[in-house]
């Protein structure tokens, strides 16, 4: 067994335990990362980081690599069933934010983590095969233990970072159930395609009622033809969730129907569907908010504290805000219960209404309150129908719910 008593130990090298490491190694304290599959590989599909989660990555040298893999989204842009445009804002720096928004593919991100884990902090700082089955505590660190004979090993505390099936959670909340189903199911995937509208579009189109797409690029300049990769997610109201396996196949004929006629002036939506090499289903899931993360040294970081429904761009960027507040807290408090219980008692409660209005009034309420006050008709003057200060308002009160007004974000002082 390791005696590293003083080690944080991170379970899960996904984007909240990679950047807990980086942040951790900025600040001066010893970690090391566990995970569980034997090869990590850059799995998953197409997130989007806000300018309140770029700015942590800012502040870990990691916009040059970003920049590298991303795509950096000029602007928001909501449309009708119809395709006809309800709104559109800005985006990043393009909106004033001294950070800019990246449209980027879950897997570049994860792999540009974890090549800067491995770098700062040694080719060892990161074990995969190793997949906890459980976590001891006594008054001088913890115990974690591993599946298939893996030694234990010791460390000063235990941060579960092991996504929304997170092996620490169900020990700490053993009878909490599976995800909760939202009642919606998701398709997504990828095609390589021409640049639309402004090239760093982020589109959100439809409403759920009658079919809802997410749309946006995530890599540029793919091939010699100067086409991006585009990130689509397909999301409609289903009674009954997909099976829920991540790698699930999609099937065309389950959801296409619902979009065969969105030929837009700015983009052919079913063509790009058909487009697609791979298409995967999902059921939208999240969990009730927990009323703590921390039980003396253990606590949890990103999808393991607080799984979300993706309806604002924010499970990837909570997690990233999670990981840098805590290395924070250790940096004033040392690494022990008394910086897990700060993290904690701010933590809980922001994600909490983070995940609450995720499931109410997310960005995509925008599109709800015009399909609803039109009857999912065409309009004539959407002015008749609702005011740009309406719409402005429902995105603002997103932007300080979720930490990213511009003027409060500048004004923060770093967490570090």
């Amino acid at each position: 067994m390791s005696t590293a008593s003083n080690e944080v130990i991170i379970l899960g090298a996904g984007i909240g335990g990679l950047t807990l490491a980086l942040s951790l190694h900025q600040a001066g304290i010893a970690c090391r990362v566990y995970e569980a599959v034997p090869e990590l590989r850059p799995l998953g599909v197409g997130i989007n980081l806000l300018p309140h989660a770029v700015r942590e990555l800012s502040e870990l040298g990691l916009l040059e690599a970003l920049d590298r893999v991303g795509v950096r989204t000029q602007e928001a842009v909501f449309f009708t069933e119809h395709g006809q445009l309800v709104f559109r804002e800005p985006a990043g720096r393009h909106a004033g934010y001294d950070w800019p928004q990246y449209s980027i593919h879950r897997g570049d991100l994860q792999t540009v983590l974890l090549e800067e884990t491995l770098k700062r902090l040694g080719p060892d700082s990161v074990r995969c095969g190793h997949r906890c089955t459980g976590v001891e505590q006594d008054d001088a660190g913890v115990t974690v233990h591993f599946a298939d004979g893996r030694a234990p090993v010791r460390g000063a505390v235990a941060i579960g970072c092991d996504g929304i099936h997170s092996a620490l959670r169900k020990q700490l909340y053993p009878n909490e159930g599976a995800p909760r189903y939202s009642g919606i199911n998701m398709w997504r995937g990828t095609a390589a395609w021409q640049p639309f509208l402004s090239g760093g579009s982020m589109v959100r189109a439809g409403w759920l009622t009658v079919g809802k797409m997410v749309i946006y690029p995530i890599r540029n300049d793919i091939d010699a033809q100067g086409r991006q990769l585009v990130n689509w997610v397909a999301e409609i109201h289903a009674p009954q969730p997909a099976m829920r396996d991540w790698s699930r196949a999609g099937r065309l004929e389950d959801f296409l129907p619902a979009f065969a006629d969105w030929h837009f002036d700015w983009l052919d939506v079913p063509a790009l569907i058909q487009a697609s090499d791979t298409i995967l289903e999902y059921p939208m899931v999240d969990q009730d908010p927990l009323p703590r993360w921390t039980h003396g040294r253990l606590t949890l970081l990103g999808d393991a504290a607080h799984p979300m429904v993706p309806r604002g761009s924010n499970g990837a960027g909570q997690a990233i805000i999670d990981a840098r507040f805590l290395a924070g807290a250790m940096k004033r408090e040392g690494v022990g219960q008394a910086a897990l219980e700060s993290y904690d008692r701010v933590r809980v409660k922001a994600t909490t209404e983070v995940v609450l209005t995720n499931r109410s009034n997310p960005p995509d309420t925008i599109l709800r309150e015009v399909f609803e006050r039109s009857g999912g008709k065409r309009f004539d003057r959407l002015d008749e129908i609702v005011t740009q200060q309406e719409l402005q308002a429902i995105s603002d009160h997103y932007k300080r719910v979720a930490g990213y007004d511009p003027a409060a974000l500048k004004q923060r002082a770093s967490y570090l």
